[in-house]
């Protein structure tokens, strides 16, 4: 016998013993969360979220008579990495879905990768909108489902006359703050009221700023701060608050990031009364989301808290389990199909739908920062159907995102025309 025959059989035999690959066995799930770096104390818990739903979806039978296997990789909160690994996801590992992204700038970073290999992304994070990607579901809230409702609620029942909105410099803060200064000059108030600042990534030295904010209101207007800043910045943000004396009855923040989680790390002492706005807090009551926190603690510890972009993932994760299901298969195209108007309980008591713009109908929930780093929820509306595209800036108004009906995430009503969407990132 020769070598090469001898080595061929060999090979016959080694893969004969060894059990099918698991990509032939499993359905593969890729979690694309940052692991390490400024973004890790927010994204870390949405891995192990996407592993708790998955160990639960195997323990009922797992999907289409397989087994779900997690691959998890670390973006390392390196933007660019994201992009490479999600490639890596959908090239190397084969996956069939891909649950991560917190940041808009690595979303943008995976969106042309995953558009060019036809992957699905299942985004979990209040984002900026202006965005609508066959390949992606949008389970975090838009800004008419957190922005414009926490801005309302400080012109009509905190009586905020100046703004001073503070936000990381990358794309969500900039185009959130964008639309929330048109809406603010809409609603009267002046451009000299409006302070705008951006700060880098992991920024410490809040002293400067927080004092700008504090001159802002030295003719006696009511201040408040709409607050974008993302990571482990905001840290150093409430510890100077605090260190400047600034109470919720002088300067109100209501943050679009900071959640349960970013609250664990902090003393909340001087924090009571500030607020932020979701669309799910701990603090929710329904049976459900009290299943759901049993669940988390007695996996994770006592002391690990839930918080709005898990309940986002929960959705997205039970919603693409329904859509296989419904398919028979986790083709992208099929799945996506069947995604739409499917319905899946939410955690505050009401039902989560997928829209044919691939975003949700969700809760609005202002909640207050409590001692104990949870949030008295405040003001809560019935679900709000997300928009792709904002009314409040004149170029975004006139688009639809129709999946559905019209195949678009971005078809101009005046022209009826549909937008290619390459040139939105």
């Amino acid at each position: 016998m020769t070598l090469l025959k001898k080595t061929l059989l060999g090979a016959a035999f080694a893969t004969a013993a060894v059990p099918a690959i698991a990509q032939e066995d499993t359905i593969k799930v890729g979690v694309l969360h940052s692991l390490s770096g400024t973004m890790a104390i927010s994204e870390t818990t949405l891995k192990d979220t996407v592993l708790m739903m998955i160990d639960e979806q195997n323990a009922k039978g797992g999907l289409l008579g397989k087994q779900l296997e997690a691959v998890v990789v670390d973006p390392a909160s390196d933007w660019p990495l994201f992009a490479e690994k999600a490639r890596e996801l959908l090239t190397v590992q084969d996956v069939d879905v891909i649950f991560g992204c917190w940041t808009s700038v690595s979303r943008k970073s995976v969106l042309p990768v995953i558009e060019e290999l036809n992957g699905l992304l299942f985004y979990p994070v209040q984002y900026e909108g202006e965005e609508s990607s066959k390949n992606v579901f949008y389970t975090g809230a838009a800004p008419n489902q957190q922005a414009i409702p926490a801005t309302d609620y400080f012109l009509e029942e905190l009586g905020v006359e100046k703004f001073a909105l503070l936000g990381t410099d990358y794309v969500y803060p900039r185009t959130t703050n964008n639309i929330l200064e048109s809406y603010l000059k809409d609603k009267g108030i002046p451009e000299e009221d409006i302070f705008v600042n951006y700060t880098p990534f992991g920024h410490s030295d809040w002293s400067k700023i927080v004092s700008d904010v504090v001159a802002l209101g030295a003719d006696g207007k009511q201040v408040g701060v709409i607050s974008t800043i993302n990571g482990d910045a905001n840290i150093g943000f409430y510890k100077e608050l605090a260190a400047a004396g600034v109470s919720a009855d002088d300067i109100p923040v209501v943050a679009f990031s900071v959640g349960e989680e970013e609250l664990s790390g902090l003393d909340t002492t001087n924090l009571v009364g500030h607020l932020a706005a979701w669309n799910y807090f701990q603090s929710a009551e329904s049976d459900l989301n009290d299943e759901f926190v049993a669940k988390w603690k007695d996996r994770m510890g006592e002391d690990r808290v839930t918080n709005d972009p898990m309940e986002a993932t929960v959705i997205g994760f039970n919603l693409w389990t329904q859509a296989v299901e419904e398919a028979g298969t986790t083709d992208v195209d099929a799945v996506s199909e069947a995604i739409i108007g499917m319905e899946t309980p939410n955690l505050t008591g009401g039902t989560a739908t997928m829209l044919p713009n691939h975003h949700l109908s969700k809760p609005v929930l202002i909640g207050e920062i409590t001692a104990d780093g949870q949030f008295d929820i405040i003001s809560q509306t019935e679900e709000v159907p997300g928009d792709a595209w904002t009314d409040y800036l004149p170029e975004s108004a006139v688009l639809k995102s129709d999946w559905a009906e019209l195949g678009c995430g971005m078809y101009n009503t005046e022209t009826e025309s549909c937008v290619q969407l390459k040139s939105n990132y």
